[in-house]
C-alpha cells in the first residue's frame, strides 16, 4: 500500500506463505526450524507473534489477487475451493542490482507520504476500514501492524459475504484480541455479521464465551443459527442491548439458558437487558414464544415483528403485560392481528411514537380509534393495505395525533379528499405522506394538503388520478417536496 518505513512481513524471514496458509486452514501448526531461527532476529515488540496471528487477508474472497515483486502476478493458498482464503505475498528480492531498479525503489519510498502522518492520524484513518481491510493493513509493515491492532480499532467486528468461513474468522480474531487478557476480549462491543450464511452456532458460542462486554449483535440472514446459540449469547453477555436476528428462521424465542437462570438471583434471574430486538421474517415465532420474550426482555423499547405471520392478538396481550416501555413497534404483515390487538397496543399510551400495521387486513377504524385516543404522541404510522380504514379513521388520527410527521395510508381505497382535509387542518408538521393506489384521492385533496403542510418533504401519489395542475400546485407550495407519481406529463 505504498508504505516502506518498516520491514515487510512478506520478507522478514518468518515465512509469509506459511502464516497466511495456516490462518486460512488451521491455527495450531507448529513453527518450522527455519521460522524459529528467523524469529530470534525480530525486535522485542514482535517477539510474541506466532503463526496463529491473524493474517491481514483473513477475510479475502477466493478470487482476490496479490502482487509479486511489484507485478500483476498473483499467488494464493487455499485448501478448500470457495472458502475464505488468505493472500500470499512472495518475498521481494533481498538486494537490487540494477541502477534503474534502485532509482525506482528510492522514488517510491519518497512518495510514501502517508508514512509521515502521526500515529493518531493513522488510527483515525484505520477506524473507517472494515475488518478484512484492517487485517490487510496489518501486513504492510511493522508500524502498520502495531497500529492496526490498536485496541481502540477493535470495538467492532464487521463481516459480510456468503462464502466467508465466519466461524473460523471469529475464532482467530477473538484469539488475537484476547492476547492481553487470556480468554476474555474486553474491548469488543459490536459484532455485525449480516448475510453470512455460513455462520453456525459454533461462531455464536465463540462470541458468547469470549466477549462478555458485547452490546450489539447483528446476525441478519444467518439462517443456520438456532435458539440454543442465541440463549448462550444473551446469558453470557449481560450488557447486550441490541439484537438483530431477522431472517433467522430457526429462532423461535429469546431467553436465558437454564443454567444461567439457576445461578442468578430469583429477582433478576429472568431479566435480559435487550432494548432493541428485530425478529423480522422469523416465520415460526408464535404467541407462546412472544410471551417468553416479553417475560425475559422487559426493558424493550424497539420491537420489530414484520412478517411473523403466526402472531395473534393474544401474543400482543402478553407483550403489553411485561413490556410497557415500547416506543417503536412493527407488526407489518401480521395478518391475524385485529382491532383487539390495537386495543392492547393502546395501553402503551404516550410512550408509543412509531407503529407499523401495514397489510394487517383485520384492522379497521375501530383499531385506529383505540390507538389515536391513547397514543397522542404518535409520530409515525404505517397503515398501508389496511382496507378497512376510512375517512373516519383518518379524522380520529388527525384530531388526536396532531404532531404526526409520517403517514402511509396507501392502498386504502375508502380514504378520500375528506380525510386529507382533516389531515391538512390538524397535522401541520407532516413531512411524509404516502397515498399510493388510493383510488378516491383527487387533485383537490392534494391542494388542500399542500396549502397547509408547508414542511412536506415526500409525497407518494403513484397510481392515483392526479392532474398535472395539482402536482404543480404542490411543487409551488412545498418547494422541498419530492413527488413520486405516475403521470408522464409532469416532470
Amino acid at each position: 500500500m505504498g508504505a516502506n518505513n518498516g520491514k515487510q512481513y512478506g520478507s522478514d524471514g518468518k515465512g509469509s506463505s506459511s502464516i497466511s496458509s495456516d490462518v486460512s486452514s488451521s491455527t495450531d501448526h507448529t513453527p518450522t526450524k527455519t521460522q524459529k531461527n528467523a524469529a530470534t532476529s525480530e525486535d522485542s515488540d514482535l517477539s510474541m507473534r506466532t503463526v496463529s496471528t491473524p493474517s491481514p487477508a483473513l477475510i479475502c474472497p477466493p478470487n482476490s489477487h496479490g502482487f509479486q515483486n511489484g507485478k500483476g502476478s498473483s499467488t494464493s493458498s487455499s485448501s478448500i475451493t470457495g472458502e475464505t482464503i488468505a493472500m500470499v505475498h512472495s518475498p521481494p528480492p533481498t538486494r537490487l542490482t540494477h541502477p534503474l531498479i534502485r532509482s525506482a525503489s528510492r522514488l517510491q519510498k519518497e512518495r510514501a507520504n502517508i508514512d509521515r502522518l502521526p500515529d493518531h492520524s493513522m488510527i483515525q484513518i484505520f477506524s473507517f476500514l472494515p475488518t478484512n481491510q484492517l487485517c490487510r493493513c496489518a501486513r504492510v509493515c511493522r508500524r502498520w501492524y502495531n497500529l492496526a491492532w490498536d485496541p481502540r480499532l477493535w470495538r467492532t467486528i464487521r463481516l459480510t459475504g456468503e462464502t466467508i468461513n465466519v466461524d473460523r474468522a471469529l475464532k482467530v480474531l477473538t484469539r488475537r484480541l484476547c492476547q492481553d487478557t487470556p480468554n476474555v476480549c474486553l474491548m469488543l462491543e459490536t459484532v455485525i455479521v449480516n448475510g453470512c450464511r455460513r455462520l453456525t452456532d459454533r461462531g455464536l458460542y465463540t462470541i458468547a464465551q469470549c466477549c462478555p462486554e458485547l452490546r450489539q449483535l447483528e446476525v441478519s440472514g444467518c439462517y443456520n443459527i438456532s435458539n440454543e446459540a442465541v440463549f448462550d449469547v444473551v446469558s453470557l453477555c449481560p450488557n447486550l442491548e441490541h439484537l438483530d436476528v431477522s431472517g433467522c428462521s430457526k429462532v423461535t424465542c429469546i431467553s436465558l439458558t437454564r443454567e444461567a437462570s439457576i445461578k442468578l438471583s430469583p429477582l433478576h434471574g429472568k431479566q435480559i437487558s435487550i432494548r432493541y430486538l428485530d425478529m423480522t421474517d422469523c416465520f415460526v415465532l408464535e404467541d407462546e414464544g412472544l410471551h417468553t420474550i416479553a417475560a425475559h426482555c422487559t426493558q424493550l423499547t424497539h420491537l420489530y415483528l414484520r412478517r411473523c405471520i403466526r402472531i395473534t392478538d393474544e401474543g400482543l396481550r402478553y407483550l403489553m403485560i411485561y413490556c410497557t416501555s415500547i416506543r417503536e413497534l412493527s407488526m407489518s404483515d401480521c395478518r391475524f392481528v385485529s382491532d383487539f390487538g390495537m386495543r392492547e397496543i393502546a395501553k402503551l399510551e404516550s410512550r408509543l411514537r412509531y407503529l407499523s400495521i401495514a397489510h394487517c387486513g383485520r384492522i379497521t377504524d375501530v383499531g385506529i380509534r383505540y390507538i389515536t385516543k391513547y397514543c397522542s404522541k404518535l409520530r409515525y404510522l404505517n397503515a398501508r393495505g389496511c382496507e378497512g380504514i376510512t375517512d373516519h379513521g383518518v379524522e380520529y388520527l388527525a384530531k388526536n395525533c396532531t404532531k404526526l410527521k409520517s403517514l402511509d395510508i396507501g392502498k386504502c381505497p375508502l380514504v378520500s379528499d375528506a380525510g386529507l382535509e382533516f389531515l391538512a387542518l390538524n397535522c401541520f408538521n407532516l413531512k411524509r405522506l404516502s397515498l399510493k393506489s388510493c383510488e378516491s384521492i383527487t387533485g383537490q385533496g392534494l391542494q388542500i394538503v399542500a396549502a397547509n403542510c408547508f414542511d412536506l418533504q415526500m409525497l407518494n401519489v403513484q397510481d392515483c388520478e392526479i392532474s398535472v395542475e395539482a402536482l404543480r400546485f404542490v411543487k409551488r407550495h412545498c418547494k422541498r417536496c419530492i413527488i413520486e407519481h405516475t403521470n408522464p406529463a409532469f416532470f
